[in-house]
């Protein structure tokens, strides 16, 4: 990677790509599952532990209560693990917030557990992109930053939740008080293989919808039932009949039925919505009112809706395109290209935009095949996106090429 200045040389040259991957290594063996408790515990303790040796004070949080609709259609408490809140110079006149995750899709008893180094310059591991190695590069460049001439104009804001990748049901309030009166935020979510960064998202929203009917023989008296799998079924549908002009509905999973001989009184329809723009949400709830109502009245069942759009859509305004030119400019400085592109994926970027502040979400390694077995980091990108990060928290602080 050539630079451009000797700023960018003199950082890259700073910069220690052999500590930040060991750090990610270390970080990615400890499995840390939204659900594994334990695990996030530990994760916590660690993050505190490096996170602390930046200026300022540092605190886990406790989660916000969430609750859940179970298979059997009663609500239920869901707990969640600590969040790991970091300020640091709040009267500072330049604010900015920086976000990222401690959990992984990766349950306690998942196969992938092991991190692998490859020949091809790439970690396979649980975790190594989305988002241990991200983490690395935020603490990082932080770390730098605060060896730069302009960290006493720089104030900011680190919030690392343990439930993003389960929709930061537990930290979204957390999240929205530490972006208020921020500049900017940046997100360590993964870059593209090639660096390409997320800018529009749309929204999602995630609903249990309880179906309550009547139980009865189905072969003495089935016409005494009132078929609550059925219901769930048509409900389903409707609901799929609802997707487009910006809209996707996926109905995902019934919960419910039994025996070949009852006339089923209970099914849980899971179903995720995913909205474009605002205009999509609101289509999205008329179509799932209709459909409650609809159905309600053809099956003669009791219907109850749990859930929300938890996500909004975020959409690229005059804000967050000067706030991507300041990456692209940062990039340019350490001779990347920087691109971006439409994503349907939804991340804590979705949270922070709806308070108004612009951020940019995938300001981690470059990497792949998140969610799955394959997942990947690039490690010569731990040291381009940490380089990168400073760079642009130079340009938003000093407003020139820092």
């Amino acid at each position: 990677m050539e630079s451009r200045t000797s700023a960018a040389r003199a950082l890259i040259d700073g910069l220690d790509g052999a500590t930040m991957l060991a750090q990610t290594q270390r970080w990615a063996a400890i499995n840390s599952g939204t659900r594994n408790l334990d695990g996030l515990a530990r994760m916590a303790d660690v993050l505190a532990d490096a996170f602390g040796a930046l200026p300022g004070e540092c605190r886990l949080v406790e989660p916000a209560p969430v609750e859940a609709i179970t298979a059997a259609g009663q609500v239920e408490t869901i707990a969640h693990g600590r969040h790991l809140h970091l300020r640091v110079r709040p009267e500072a006149p330049a604010q900015l917030l920086f976000t990222g995750h401690m959990d992984t899709v990766y349950a306690t008893d998942h196969p992938f557990q092991q991190v692998t180094e490859r020949a091809d310059g790439t970690v396979n591991g649980p975790g190594v992109s989305d988002m241990k190695g991200g983490l690395a590069v935020m603490l990082a460049a932080l770390q730098a930053v605060e060896t730069t001439p302009f960290a006493a104009r720089l104030g900011y804001e680190v919030v690392i939740n343990s439930d993003e990748e389960t929709g930061s049901l537990a930290s979204a309030g957390l999240l929205v008080a530490a972006a208020r009166g921020k500049l900017a935020g940046l997100t360590y979510e993964p870059a593209l293989p090639d660096g390409t960064l997320a800018g529009a998202r749309g929204g999602t929203g995630n609903f249990s919808i309880v179906v309550r009917g009547r139980s009865a023989h189905a072969g003495r008296n089935p016409e005494d039932g009132r078929n609550a799998l059925v219901a769930a079924a048509d409900l389903a549908l409707r609901l799929a009949a609802a997707t487009g002009d910006g809209l996707s509905v996926n109905p995902a999973r019934i919960d419910g039925g039994g025996p070949n001989n009852v006339v089923p009184d209970l099914a849980v329809l899971r179903v995720n919505f995913r909205p474009r723009d605002a205009a999509a949400i609101a289509r999205a709830d008329a179509a799932i009112a209709t459909a409650i109502e609809t159905v309600r009245a053809a099956h003669d069942v009791h219907i109850a809706r749990h859930g929300s759009f938890n996500r909004p859509p975020k959409p690229m305004t005059g804000a967050s395109e000067t706030l991507f030119s300041q990456v692209v400019a940062a990039g340019r400085d350490l001779g990347l290209t920087v691109g971006w592109r439409a994503t349907g994926g939804v991340c804590d970027g979705n949270t922070i935009a709806a308070t108004g502040v612009p951020v940019v979400d995938t300001m981690g390694v470059r990497g792949g095949a998140i969610h799955s077995p394959d997942e990947f980091l690039i490690v010569d990108s731990l040291v381009e996106r940490a380089a990168l990060s400073v760079l642009t928290i130079g340009r938003l602080v000093t407003g020139d090429d820092a």
